[in-house]
């Protein structure tokens, strides 16, 4: 039985979250390896993981969120022009990722956390003072919904590359 070749992948259509809808058109092999170097660096953080109430800390998981900024911009600037910037493109998905999806987020939450962690007395430990924080479950609950999305987003990366999710 001949094993699927991702290389000969063409035309792919995809289902992208943070309202930017979907796309579809054909994929080149500068695209597919854009796509597979962010998928990778996407599916490998704590921001994609569920993070049970007992579990991690939050400024873990905003500085994992942070830091796909600027791996999303070495990749794409590594790949070159060839993975556009259109909505029908890995560099437009991207972009539109982090511009619609992980900016409004993090410009909410991170000024909200920074703000409480400076109020932390010195004999709490962090996840001590988090969990004493009264936007906590919230700040909790949406990075779920957003871990959704992004989950979405990863699955459209591993449609685009040629991998099973």
């Amino acid at each position: 039985m001949p094993r699927f070749d991702p290389a000969k992948l063409k035309k792919v259509s995809v289902s992208l979250p943070f309202g930017i809808g979907s796309a579809e058109w054909e994929a080149d092999p500068t695209e597919r390896r854009a796509a597979w170097s962010l998928y990778v660096e996407l599916v490998t953080r704590i921001a994609v993981q569920p993070l049970e109430v007992d579990q991690g800390l939050l400024r873990e998981a905003l500085t994992s969120l942070y830091n796909l900024f600027p791996v999303t911009r070495q990749v794409l600037k590594e790949a070159g022009p060839d993975v556009g910037a259109s909505h029908n493109s890995v560099g437009g998905i991207a972009i539109a990722v982090l511009n619609n999806g992980l900016r409004p987020f993090l410009a909410k939450w991170h000024p909200l956390l920074q703000t409480w962690e400076a109020q932390r007395p010195p004999h709490l430990s962090p996840k001590e003072h988090e969990r004493n924080w009264s936007e906590e479950p919230k700040l909790r609950e949406q990075l779920e919904s957003l871990r959704k999305d992004l989950e979405k987003y990863a699955n459209a990366l591993a449609e685009i590359v040629g991998v099973e999710h």
